[in-house]
């Protein structure tokens, strides 16, 4: 399984194949639709997180991001001070000893960081983050990797993982990606299905 130091050593020598630069359009999309700027979102595995930036200069107001590599978070910490402890809460630590309610969790490139034997976890973990009704939302690979990570994975197995612990809202063939994955991935929302989430939310 793939450690902490591992990724830690990827950031520090800036080995970020999977970095493309700015926020992933399919997010991007999905968070112009939101109006409720006051919704409780987290992003786990939150690499650079430009999608967390592109929250903040929209106007969102309570922004948490996590990632295990303590290089990266020192670095945010810096890029991202403007709003640090105020808008946002930035966490160096193992997602899944993260404790906290959500309304919204987006997903990009972390699912796929995961060694699969862990995918079950994840499902159940992203359940109990989240505040009834909220909102799972991300983009993941709909394609198969050697090695890894990253990892890949199908609509169908996906599909498997997370009926256990959510209503599938959407889980389709991803039409606006960026052009080297175009055809490769999927956009999903799931919710956690007990009441609605605050009006404007997604």
């Amino acid at each position: 399984m793939v450690s902490a130091n591992y990724w830690d050593d990827r950031y520090r020598n800036r080995e970020t194949g999977w970095d493309i630069g700015y926020a992933s359009p399919p997010l991007t999309h999905y968070i112009d639709q939101l109006t409720n700027r006051s919704i409780r979102i987290l992003i786990p595995g939150c690499g650079n997180a430009y999608e967390a930036e592109y929250l903040l200069r929209n106007g969102f107001t309570n922004v948490t991001v996590i990632d295990i590599a303590p290089t990266l978070t020192a670095k945010l910490a810096r890029e991202l001070k403007p709003w640090n402890d105020r808008e946002l809460r930035i966490l160096t630590g193992d997602f899944f000893t993260l404790q906290g309610e959500f309304d919204l969790i987006l997903e990009q490139t972390f699912f796929c960081a995961l060694d699969p034997s862990l995918r079950e976890n994840y499902a159940a973990k992203m359940a109990e983050l989240l505040a009834p009704g909220g909102k799972l939302v991300g983009v993941l690979f709909d394609h198969p990797f050697e090695g890894g990570p990253p990892f890949g994975g199908s609509k169908s197995e996906y599909g498997t993982i997370f009926a256990n612990h959510f209503a599938t809202l959407r889980l389709d063939p991803c039409y606006n990606s960026i052009a080297p994955r175009r055809g490769r991935e999927l956009f999903f929302r799931l919710r956690h299905p007990v009441k609605s989430l605050p009006t404007g939310s997604g």
